[in-house]
């Protein structure tokens, strides 16, 4: 089928390349045109893994291709997907422009019947938004149906979500549509129909409401955490013995600096704020909200108090592993790791800074920020460091030679905001987790 998308972000562009892959015709289409440059030479704007390798074969098998023109990207489909930024304003509502314009946009150089479909994450009603701008614009006579077709990717595994997705989820007006879509998706669902058609704003609203369900598991598991470290319980045998209930599971249930990125924040507050606007008091997202941002402060707590006793914290340097809000991804939005490289600069830390992958993007925020010093691996991160703080749990963490690096350290405190490591296995540092008992601490390291 040919197909165009609207944005090459990271939903666009995975969406593209799974398309493409799977056989369609799959025309790509951004204003921005030194990024459509690169993606003609194969040059990916954004690190997902196994995405270049996705992009650069489908573009020599002439299944994919970019364009700045609407009139091309337009003209060359029978459905047009919209993948664009709906970024928060600043009371929390999400901020539809990017979408409605290129609504008017593609209907501007419709030429034939089409089926315009939502991707981007948006409020419900939007479908409803779309068609209006469309038909204000669209030429007389021509006929189109608006779809609701949210993703679900995680970033980090995004081709697997998007080649094997857990549901594909259709809100439709019609029936027309809907078999158009279902056709779209079928090579995607050869095992067992993983596809549900409902009505639009039944979609749209799922979008919202998954993506709240899985940041209300994280805000209580940190709330639960703080509880932990209160009362002598050690959380991370909490979640064990709670996640081991089948109507509970594991996924989700782990405590950390609090959850970040592209997604959770931004529709969390636009769900809270949709809810307030039709007169309905969200009391359970507006704590999941709070929550959030009191655990983006817990580490940098537990910092400050460990060199109370050690001539304070200023002029001390703290290693920084990790920088993006979560591993496999070069994704800095909202990320735990910028609150804390704040608070801890604030307060007159020298940070000593490590990421695989986001280094540039984190150096495009921080950069109006004093005493950060870019390390080039996590071994010369600590290097003098009077502590290691690991914010983002990426895989080469996990099984490091603690000895040649403490060697090189001042100090001997490290602070795991993931609870990557066990306690009993970091008995030669000052080892600080989350949601464990200052006493469990000082008897495995003492």
């Amino acid at each position: 089928m040919q197909i165009s998308i609207i944005g090459t972000g990271y939903v666009g562009l995975v969406t593209a390349a799974c398309l493409a892959e799977m056989g369609h015709t799959v025309t790509c289409l951004d204003i921005d045109e030194k990024k459509i440059n690169n993606l003609h030479e194969g040059i990916i704007p954004i690190y997902e893994p196994g995405l270049s390798e996705l992009v650069k074969r489908n573009i020599k098998a002439n299944r994919l291709f970019f364009t700045t023109s609407y009139t091309y990207a337009v003209e060359n489909s029978d459905v047009c997907f919209i993948a664009v930024p709906t970024p928060s304003s600043e009371d929390g509502s999400c901020d539809l422009s990017y979408v409605l314009k290129a609504a008017k946009s593609i209907a501007e150089c419709m030429t034939k019947p089409m089926i315009i479909v939502n991707k981007s994450t948006a409020p419900v009603g939007t479908c409803d938004k779309i068609e209006e701008k469309i038909q204000a614009h669209i030429k007389s006579g021509l006929t189109f149906d608006v779809v609701s077709n949210p993703e679900f990717l995680k970033e980090g595994s995004a081709i697997h979500d998007c080649m094997k997705p857990d549901r594909i989820v259709i809100g439709v007006n019609s029936e027309k549509a809907a078999a158009v879509m279902k056709k779209i998706y079928a090579p995607f669902t050869l095992n067992h129909d993983r596809i549900l058609i409902m009505d639009r704003k039944s979609s749209e609203m799922t979008k919202y409401a998954a993506n709240a369900m899985l940041a209300t598991r994280i805000s209580f598991m940190n709330e639960i955490s703080r509880i932990c470290e209160k009362v002598g319980a050690d959380v991370n045998e909490v979640r064990k013995g709670i996640g081991s209930d089948t109507r509970i599971g594991y996924s989700f249930l782990y405590p950390g600096i609090g959850y970040g990125g592209s997604c959770f924040p931004k529709d969390t507050d636009a769900l809270r704020f949709l809810a307030k606007e039709n007169e309905c008091t969200p009391l359970l997202l507006d704590a999941v909200h709070a929550v959030n941002v009191q655990q983006k402060k817990v580490l940098t707590e537990k910092i400050v108090k460990y060199f109370d006793t050690k001539g304070g914290l200023k002029g001390k340097t703290i290693a920084i592993w990790g920088l993006s809000f979560k591993p496999d991804t070069d994704d800095m939005r909202e990320a735990p790791s910028v609150t804390i490289i704040k608070d801890l600069s604030e307060k007159g830390a020298i940070l000593r800074l490590y990421d695989p992958i986001a280094m540039d993007n984190a150096k495009k925020l921080l950069e109006n920020h004093q005493n950060l010093i870019w390390c080039t691996s996590e071994a010369e991160a600590a290097k003098g460091s009077d502590a290691i703080a690991l914010l983002t749990e990426w895989k080469q963490f996990r099984l490091i030679n603690f000895k040649p690096i403490q060697d090189t350290m001042k100090g001997s405190a490290f602070f795991d905001g993931r609870n990557q490591y066990k306690p009993e296995e970091m008995k030669n540092f000052d080892y600080i987790g989350i949601g464990v008992p200052d006493h469990i601490l000082e008897n495995d390291i003492h």
